[in-house]
C-alpha cells in the first residue's frame, strides 16, 4: 500500500472542512431568503402607511417614502369607533388569555402530578383538539351562539378563544410541569407548607417561562382573529373587534391603501412591545416546553 505524502493528506483533509462550508454557506442563504421573504410584506406595509397617497398611486412603487407623512395615521386614529374596537379587542383578547392560563395551569398539574383512570385518553383528546382547524367549527360554533342568544356579544368571542388557545396552554404547561422534579413539592410539604402552598411558593415561579410564552401565543391568537368576529358579531356594530374594523376602509370607491396600513402597523404595535419585551423568556419558553415531557 503506498503511504499519502504531506501534499496529499492536507488535500484529503480539507475536503471535509469545504463541504461543511459549503453546507453552512447554503443554510445562511436559504435562511436570510426565508427572512427576505417573512420580512417584507411587513417592511411594504409600514412603508405604506408613511407613504403619501399620490406616491402610493403612483405607477412606479418606491421601496422608501421621498416626503413622509403622518397624514395615513391620523385617519386611522381618528375614524369612527377606532378606540371603542381597540378597547374591544383588548377585553376579549385578555380575558380568554387570564382564563386559558387558570384551566391549563390547573389541567397541566392534574395529567404531569396525577395518576387517574382516563388520563392518558384526556391527553389524548387534548392533541386532536388541538390538531383541529379552527375553520371546521366557524358553522357548529355559530349554530351554538344563536340558539343560546350569544350572537353579537363579546363575551361568546372570549370563550371562543378561551376554547381554541386552550389545548395549546395544556400541553405547552404540561411539559413544563413535567420537566419540574417532584421533589422540589416534597421537599416544601416536609417542612410544613401544603400542597397549595408548596405549589404557588416552588412550582409557579419556576413555570414563568412557560406561562409567558403560552400568554403570548394566545394573546396573538386572540388578537388576530377575523373569522369568527365577523361571523358572530353581526347586528351590533360596535362589538366588532379591530380585525373586522379594518374592512371598513375598504368601499364603493376604493380601499384607502395608506390608511389601512397605518391601522394595520397600530394593530400590530402592542403584539410586537409585548414580544420584545420578553423575548428572551418567550424563546426559551416555547423550546423548553416542546422538547420536556
Amino acid at each position: 500500500m503506498t503511504a499519502l505524502g504531506p501534499p496529499a493528506r492536507a488535500r484529503a483533509g480539507s475536503r471535509p472542512v469545504l463541504r461543511r462550508a459549503s453546507r453552512r454557506a447554503a443554510l445562511n442563504l436559504a435562511a436570510v431568503a426565508v427572512l427576505v421573504v417573512s420580512v417584507f410584506p411587513v417592511y411594504w406595509m409600514v412603508v405604506t402607511a408613511f407613504t403619501p397617497t399620490a406616491d402610493i398611486q403612483a405607477d412606479t412603487p418606491s421601496f422608501w417614502p421621498a416626503h413622509p407623512t403622518l397624514e395615513h395615521f391620523a385617519t386611522a386614529v381618528d375614524a369612527d369607533g377606532f378606540w371603542m374596537f381597540w378597547r374591544n379587542s383588548l377585553l376579549v383578547t385578555v380575558s380568554a388569555v387570564l382564563l386559558s392560563l387558570v384551566v391549563a395551569l390547573l389541567a397541566a398539574f392534574a395529567v404531569a402530578r396525577m395518576r387517574w383512570r382516563g388520563r392518558r385518553a384526556f391527553i389524548l383528546m387534548v392533541f386532536i383538539a388541538q390538531m383541529a382547524p379552527w375553520e371546521a367549527l366557524l358553522i357548529s360554533m355559530f349554530i351554538i351562539a344563536r340558539d343560546t342568544g350569544m350572537l353579537d356579544r363579546l363575551s361568546m368571542l372570549s370563550l371562543l378563544y378561551f376554547m381554541c388557545t386552550l389545548p395549546f396552554t395544556i400541553v405547552t404547561l404540561r411539559g413544563f410541569l413535567a420537566a419540574i422534579p417532584p421533589e422540589l413539592e416534597e421537599a416544601a410539604m416536609m417542612d410544613g407548607a401544603g400542597r397549595t402552598v408548596a405549589f404557588r411558593r416552588v412550582v409557579l415561579p419556576l413555570l414563568a417561562p412557560g406561562l409567558m410564552s403560552t400568554s403570548l401565543f394566545g394573546f396573538i391568537t386572540a388578537w388576530n382573529e377575523f373569522a369568527f368576529a365577523n361571523a358572530l358579531i353581526i347586528k351590533n356594530q360596535d362589538d366588532r373587534t379591530l380585525p373586522v374594523w379594518l374592512s371598513s376602509f375598504s368601499n364603493i370607491f376604493g380601499t384607502d391603501w395608506g390608511a389601512t396600513m397605518a391601522a394595520a402597523a397600530l394593530f400590530m404595535l402592542p403584539v410586537l412591545l409585548i414580544f420584545l419585551v420578553l423575548q428572551r423568556r418567550v424563546t426559551s419558553g416555547m423550546i423548553a416546553g416542546a422538547v420536556k415531557g
